[in-house]
């Protein structure tokens, strides 16, 4: 199993001082954050899009290029790019872009996104919300497969047999489909072949297995390989050194940033015993001790048959060396308990494979 870190890189306010955070400061800090992940020997950093006053991230491929240049063996993806309301030609020069930067080790996450600021920014219209995705998607997959491309469609100009460059590194270009639940978006992603990422932010993950089991029963039904199509979830979290300090640490600035998001989605804000039933083995939040993180990976493993887990750590004005040490811990405790616990099944599973 990859694993990995995603972020947003929060500007939210400190719950203490109520003080914003500056976006410099930030930026650096996450220079630093990738730095560590790379050199704990995690396999992916995710960076999202968005466009609010509370993150600082709103062209992930900009702070990727600059990571490619920090950084020389991990993964480096969004996490989303939100393709709808993007022009599908200037993400795949700019995530081409990163994958020449960085050696070929960049990698697209398709959204609609969790948040519709970028709809009126960029002159979209919301009642077009899933047809603007499916389009743009189309497009973005053409773009990959072939340097020239002629394509038409209904929102954005048509393209004859016009060339797109630079070319990455890689062919394909790894594009996943990030969803958070709808079961369309998972038959699409498994129709298309392209590998999955569910999004499990709250409630109870063993809900989510119905859709893992859909997305490989539609892609064997299109004629790809199941077996073969990586299944990603992506997770709040915190890692401390003991759980109780996991709960401390996290809770504060959690409960400010998804209280504050509550707010405009008429949500009560978040209680701590929500909080702590999330951080349960079957809650949605990877809050605790490395040993208790361990277990519920575990735990989802056998539920979803997982290949990647990204865990976003920053959830909230947490402070810098909370952070660190949060992602220190995840590389040398977290991922080796967790690549120990499944490596003897994939050495079972390959012996079982080897010719007589």
């Amino acid at each position: 199993m990859e694993l990995g870190i995603y972020t947003f890189a929060e500007l939210g306010p400190d719950p203490k001082t109520g003080k914003r955070r500056d976006p410099a400061e930030r930026f650096y800090n996450l220079m630093e954050e990738i730095e560590l992940a790379e050199q704990v020997g995690l396999d992916v950093f995710g960076i999202g899009e968005h466009h609010r006053p509370d993150f600082a991230v709103s062209a992930p491929a900009v702070v990727l290029a600059a990571a490619a240049m920090r950084t020389s063996k991990i993964r480096l993806t969004s996490a989303v790019t939100v393709l709808s309301s993007d022009d599908p030609v200037r993400v795949f020069e700019e995530f081409a872009t990163v994958d020449l930067l960085s050696k070929g080790r960049a990698e697209i996450m398709a959204g609609r996104g969790s948040f519709i600021e970028s709809f009126p920014l960029f002159g979209y219209d919301l009642h077009d919300y899933d047809s603007l995705f499916a389009e743009k998607l189309d497009l973005l997959l053409k773009l990959r497969a072939s340097e020239k491309v002629t394509w038409s469609g209904r929102h954005r100009p048509p393209l004859t047999n016009q060339g797109v460059y630079p070319r990455p590194v890689q062919n394909p270009l790894p594009v996943w489909i990030a969803v958070g639940g709808t079961p369309e978006s998972v038959v699409r992603a498994g129709t298309l072949g392209l590998p999955l990422a569910i999004a499990i932010i709250g409630g109870q993950p063993a809900q989510f297995g119905p859709l893992a089991e859909l997305y490989r029963k539609a892609a064997t039904r299109a004629g790809h390989d199941a077996a073969k199509l990586p299944v990603g979830i992506n997770s709040h979290g915190y890692v401390a050194d003991t759980s109780q300090r996991a709960l401390d640490e996290a809770f504060p600035s959690y409960a400010e940033a998804m209280s504050r998001i509550g707010r405009e989605r008429g949500w009560p804000p978040l209680t701590r015993g929500q909080f702590e039933a999330g951080a349960t083995l079957r809650g949605a939040n990877f809050i605790g001790s490395p040993e208790q993180v361990v277990e519920k990976i575990l735990y989802q493993h056998e539920i979803f048959q997982h290949d990647r887990f990204l865990i976003q750590f920053s959830v909230g004005a947490l402070p810098h060396r909370d952070l660190m040490r949060s992602i220190e811990l995840f590389g040398t405790r977290v991922a080796p308990g967790v690549r120990k616990a499944l490596a003897p099944a994939t050495v079972g599973a390959k012996a079982a494979e080897a010719p007589a």
